[in-house]
């Protein structure tokens, strides 16, 4: 597999949701493609229009790097290798909640960006659609 596919990027956005919904958050979360285009999106009912923005832009982030976006964050703080990296690209998201979806080969296909509550609620949220991709690309590999 080279690219997500409409399948995969339904069942992200699947577990995500039911991630915000258990920690009660309403959620933006949005799944790109291998070539950081938009695969899948959805808001939650009452979620931040101003995150929808923030979450698409976080699963590019996340996709142009091939890294969580926390990560980068790190890597873009004042003083390191890659301050104001946040800038290019047409802007990029460099705080958490964007995760990059691996096979289980380990290839890059796609990723996932999550915005509407704070950092560590939008890591956890991602991390949890990830999750559910690693173990649905490794059910279809066997």
């Amino acid at each position: 597999m080279h690219d997500i596919t409409l399948e995969l990027a339904e069942s992200v956005l699947i577990a995500a949701r039911r991630r915000a919904q258990k920690i009660k958050v309403q959620m933006n979360i949005a799944v790109v493609d291998a070539g950081g285009n938009l695969k899948a999106f959805e808001r939650m009912d009452g979620a931040w229009l101003g995150s929808i923005d923030i979450s698409i832009r976080k699963a590019r982030t996340a996709r142009f790097f091939d890294m969580d976006t926390g990560d980068l964050g790190k890597l873009s703080k004042p003083g390191a290798p890659a301050y104001m990296i946040e800038v290019s690209n047409g802007g990029l998201i460099s705080f958490p909640g964007g995760v990059p979806l691996k096979t289980a080969k380990g290839d890059i296909v796609g990723a996932v960006g999550v915005s509407g509550g704070l950092p560590k609620q939008d890591q956890d949220v991602a991390e949890e659609g990830a999750d559910e991709f690693e173990k649905l690309s490794r059910r279809q590999a066997a």
